[in-house]
């Protein structure tokens, strides 16, 4: 279903473009002249663009030294206006008629050159490949074009990188590289301009990946108000940034960000329950001053749910059905049956993965985790199964290890695994059928060992009925099945509530939970033990010690309340007394929506709705402590 619709907008992409050419008045068979530049024009043209053409050699140029010397592939820079600046490669990739149209000057505008990589991808400001036959003029039809769009710190679009080949060439992963390389650029552009002042935050899903090119990238100020940021960290943070604050964004405190480590990875969770890796690279102007440690950088020595030092002890507490889980999973494991968990998100499938590691066999050895709905589709084959070097264009000069051959001797975790293009599905099968690697532009076949764990909070038999997912690949992953029961259901939820709260609270603060917070704790969370551990973070930073001692006036109180939503500052509040099952709003108009409130006793004074008031459902509140988790 995702597949087809794909080619619809792809199709309609073309169709949009002809119906363009069709406008400018172009035919098929109009043969346009390329504008040809005296050497001057050409100076000027390079010194207008001096920035963008010096770091794009940067970024391209060691691609083609190593690369595309042997092969019939050119790469083209063009401005904003699909005129082309310089180009680097082969020109004889195809008839000499069409050479000229690679040289400095010449326009792959639409108005002038009809459907084609460069100038459609202007048009739509996106990445486009654009096949033999597609293209307007039969002028061009000799050729297979794919570009990519290239925007600077303020989403200006700036200039399109793009590569021509000929037509009989494999284009499976071109159009990845082009869009690979112009991510490069933009990164490049952000650094260069913007990392001499500002702090810079590399993101990607996980530490194995954080030097990727595809990683997203965040510029800063020492305020933590962010000036730029690359498409790529837009699309894992699932919004538009620029203007937006650290604090608004992570649950982690600014200053932890800031005070982090510039060599070190720094683990990240966002508002919306996303973990990432991180790397922070400190202004230039800063790289002499030394910043006083803050508060939660004490604490951030203590790991949390998810990370590195985990133990089959620590995942239960007395749930006798998670217990059976574990134990069934490492012993079948050792034998190298793979495993299948599955549960709802944030039920602690990678935390179950991480203790499996641990106390395995394998411990000493890599366990590599690669969430499968994060990688680009176009490039989950050449991120998982690596690449010779020269395999396609815009490879890596040394090639590429491969996710899968980085886990050899180790555990490889694939989650989200049932989000996995079916193109990857069959080349993953038949690694596991035959526990060997073929690098993509390869022929050799490298044996791999490794240990196969797979998660999903998806019904894979669901998507198997869609098409989307391959029958033949599930059994093999299904070795063992595993169903993490949902937090609510947990027998130790009250022992685990504890533990969460004993892991992150403050020296200062009460090392017990009285039973009106324990209560309140035990609600039903969508996000379960991820979504309690981000309640109880941003309750212990919020409080004070004083806050957690013990007396009346001092005393931790919670109140889940549901709140009509709307643009309007005023919130309208429901109340439940401690001790009683939450209750569905059903008043007209009124969508269910749950907040956790932290506060003092004493703190209820500011909202004119006092505890107790469940059924005061319009009565607007004005209290500023209130957080949304």
């Amino acid at each position: 279903m995702k597949r087809q619709q794909e080619r619809a907008e792809y199709r309609s992409i073309i169709a949009d473009s002809w119906n363009r050419c069709i406008g400018y008045g172009l035919h098929h068979d109009y043969e346009p002249e390329p504008a040809n530049l005296d050497d001057r024009a050409r100076e000027t043209l390079e010194k207008d663009y001096e920035a963008l053409l010096s770091t794009t050699e940067t970024e391209v140029l060691p691609y083609y030294n190593n690369i595309m010397s042997n092969s019939r592939c050119l790469i083209l820079l063009a401005d904003s206006h699909a005129q082309v600046l310089k180009g680097w490669g082969d020109k004889r990739i195809t008839e000499s008629h069409l050479r000229p149209w690679f040289s400095a000057g010449a326009s792959w505008h639409e108005r002038y050159a009809g459907t084609n990589a460069i100038g459609t991808s202007i048009a739509t400001r996106s990445p486009v490949q654009v096949q033999r036959n597609e293209h307007f003029l039969k002028l061009n039809r000799s050729i297979i074009s794919s570009a990519a769009p290239i925007f600077d710190t303020d989403r200006t679009l700036v200039g399109v990188l793009s590569a021509f080949s000929d037509a009989y060439l494999p284009q499976a992963h071109t159009l990845g590289m082009v869009r690979l390389l112009s991510q490069s650029v933009e990164n490049r552009l952000i650094v260069r301009q913007l990392g001499g002042d500002h702090f810079i935050l590399t993101l990607n899903t996980t530490a194995d990946n954080i030097d990727s090119p595809w990683s997203g990238l965040i510029a800063f100020d020492p305020n933590g108000r962010i000036v730029a940021s690359n498409q790529r960290a837009d699309q894992l943070l699932g919004e538009a940034l620029s203007g937006r604050n650290l604090s608004s964004l992570f649950i982690e405190n600014r200053n932890l960000i800031l005070n982090h480590s510039h060599n070190t990875p720094i683990q990240l969770t966002t508002t919306k329950r996303v973990r990432l890796s991180g790397l922070l690279k400190r202004p230039v102007s800063l790289d002499t001053v030394t910043t006083k440690p803050v508060r939660a950088i004490l604490r951030a020595k203590t790991p949390e749910p998810g990370v590195a030092g985990v133990s089959m002890d620590d995942i239960e507490h007395g749930d006798t059905l998670v217990r059976r889980c574990a134990d069934q999973a490492r012993k079948v494991l050792e034998r190298g049956v793979p495993i299948l968990i599955c549960g709802e998100t944030g039920v602690g499938k990678e935390v179950m993965v991480k203790a499996l590691h641990g106390s395995s066999q394998r411990c000493a050895q890599p366990l590599v985790s690669v969430n499968c709905a994060a990688i680009p589709p176009e490039l989950v084959e050449s991120e998982l199964f690596g690449y010779e070097a020269g395999a396609f264009t815009g490879a890596r000069a040394q090639g590429s290890l491969g996710l899968i051959r980085k886990a050899n001797k180790g555990i490889l975790f694939l989650d989200e695994i049932g989000e996995m293009p079916l193109a990857a599905q069959s080349r993953l099968l038949r690694v596991l059928q035959e526990r060997e690697v073929t690098p993509v532009g390869s022929t050799e076949r490298i044996p791999v060992d490794i240990l196969l764990v797979s998660a999903t909070n998806r019904p894979l038999a669901d998507r198997i009925d869609n098409g989307e997912f391959r029958a033949d690949l599930y059994y093999r992953i299904n070795g063992l099945s595993l169903e993490l029961p949902a937090l609510r259901d947990r027998m130790d939820r009250r022992e685990l509530i504890r533990r969460i709260y004993l892991e992150h609270r403050d020296s200062g603060q009460s090392d017990t939970l009285n039973n009106e917070v324990m209560a309140a704790l035990e609600i039903t969370l969508a996000g379960n033990i991820r979504q309690l551990v981000n309640i109880v973070r941003v309750a212990v930073a919020i409080a004070t010690a004083t806050t957690c001692n013990s007396g009346t006036a001092g005393r931790i109180s919670w109140r889940i309340m549901k709140v009509k939503p709307g643009p309007s500052a005023n919130r309208y509040s429901m109340h439940r007394p401690f001790g009683s099952r939450p209750r569905r709003m059903t008043t007209p108009g009124m969508t269910p929506w749950i907040r956790h409130w932290w506060s003092t006793d004493s703190a209820w004074a500011t909202c004119p709705v006092q505890p107790g008031n469940w059924l005061s459902a319009a009565t607007p509140c004005t209290s500023d402590f209130g957080i949304w988790v």
